[in-house]
């Protein structure tokens, strides 16, 4: 078995209405549903849009910094990830598209190491 990480940043969502966007959400909690069913799932979860909330820790200068707010620009944004625990790539796809199907927006996939 193996760990992917599947995900979107908030940039490839689009403009969409609240309704529309809300609408998304019970098809990917259903999608989320049928993962955990298989025993597939590890975690999910939507990131937190509120940048005010965001901090950054950086130890690049030698020295550790704490600075309020994100630390890449929005178009790099996470918007939300699933960590599943598949036999293979091909079940990572799977999901993947399930997922980007009941979100109305894409989804990458990479395997976690």
């Amino acid at each position: 078995m193996a760990h992917y990480i599947i995900y979107f940043n908030q940039q490839w969502v689009g403009d969409h209405s609240p309704e529309w966007v809300a609408g998304r959400g019970p098809l990917a909690s259903a999608v989320v549903s049928d993962i955990e069913d298989t025993g597939a799932l590890v975690f999910a979860a939507g990131v937190h849009e509120d940048d005010d909330a965001a901090f950054t820790a950086d130890a690049t200068s030698g020295a550790t910094v704490i600075a309020s707010g994100p630390f890449a620009p929005g178009e790099q944004r996470i918007g939300g990830f699933t960590i599943i625990d598949v036999a293979d790539d091909d079940t990572a796809k799977v999901w993947a598209g399930r997922i980007a199907e009941a979100c109305g927006w894409p989804q990458e996939v990479r395997r976690v190491s």
